[in-house]
């Protein structure tokens, strides 16, 4: 019998952006209604920032944008989240793809794989990010559970196999001693078992690079597309790509480079022009 364990598309990353080594930017959206941070301002100014920010990244050259309430500090648990984040989100991603004709991804802060799955239906994103996809670890929001038994069976519920799962490997921002008897390549392999499309490796928090041999490693684990989802910036891009399929990147094109800030135009066409392509 043929293994049915790892018979996703090597080639997602071609498929989805049209190249290889692809550039997406993360459009943190301002604190949305019903988080504690929201200024009662009205939304359109949260959907012209979003729209804003995606305009810089995709014009300055980034393949991709993905989707984040990370405005929404501190982030709820999966089943705190209210409908409200998936329908102001829906909104704004719609905006964005209609206006800019380029992939999007949804990624709903905390670990919010069905909300996420809800958004990118609704929006016709191409991928959603989840930070914990398979086993469990210790967060900022406390203990967090993988979500992909309960996500992929909404996605086949929505027919919406079409939407790929970015999943992250042994995430930042957490604690993952529960799993510590096991090796993070191991990790790795739960994540291909249970479906993921792409990979991501990530330093410890927002902004912080992982090590080169620490991304070989889970590269070399996953037999799938490969990206690094933190830390990089104009200097390291280039080693990051010689052993990474692709980058996730924010902080370093934003003005001061402060993930909170608006993204700075010219900060990207600079990235993307250093790296030669």
């Amino acid at each position: 019998m043929s293994n049915p364990i790892g018979r996703q598309d090597k080639d997602t990353l071609k498929s989805l952006f049209g190249r290889d080594k692809p550039v997406i930017g993360v459009v943190h959206l301002m604190p949305l209604p019903g988080a504690p941070r929201y200024d009662d301002e009205g939304v359109e100014a949260i959907y012209e920032r979003g729209l804003s920010d995606a305009r810089a990244y995709l014009s300055g050259g980034c393949d991709a944008v993905i989707v984040e309430n990370h405005g929404d500090v501190p982030f709820a648990k999966p089943d705190d989240i209210g409908h409200e984040t998936s329908a102001h989100m829906a909104v704004v991603a719609d905006r964005i793809r209609r206006e800019l004709g380029r992939p999007i991804g949804i990624n709903v802060l905390a670990n919010a794989a069905i909300p996420a799955l809800a958004i990118a239906s609704a929006s016709s994103a191409s991928f959603i990010r989840v930070n914990q996809w398979a086993n469990a670890y210790i967060a900022n929001e406390g203990f967090v559970e993988g979500e992909s038994a309960r996500a992929m069976r909404y996605r086949a519920h929505l027919r919406a196999r079409g939407i790929r799962i970015f999943a992250d490997a042994h995430v930042k921002h957490g604690a993952h001693a529960i799993v510590a008897d096991r090796p993070v390549e191991e990790q790795v392999k739960d994540l291909v078992f249970f479906d993921a499309d792409v990979i991501i490796a990530t330093g410890q928090r927002t902004g912080h690079a992982a090590d080169l041999g620490y991304i070989r490693m889970i590269k070399e684990a996953a037999s799938l597309p490969t990206l690094v989802g933190s830390g990089v910036t104009h200097d390291n891009a280039n080693d990051i790509l010689s052993v990474a399929d692709g980058v996730i990147i924010a902080s370093a094109l934003k003005y001061d480079g402060v993930w909170w800030n608006a993204v700075e135009p010219d900060r990207v066409k600079r990235f993307i022009a250093g790296l030669g392509r």
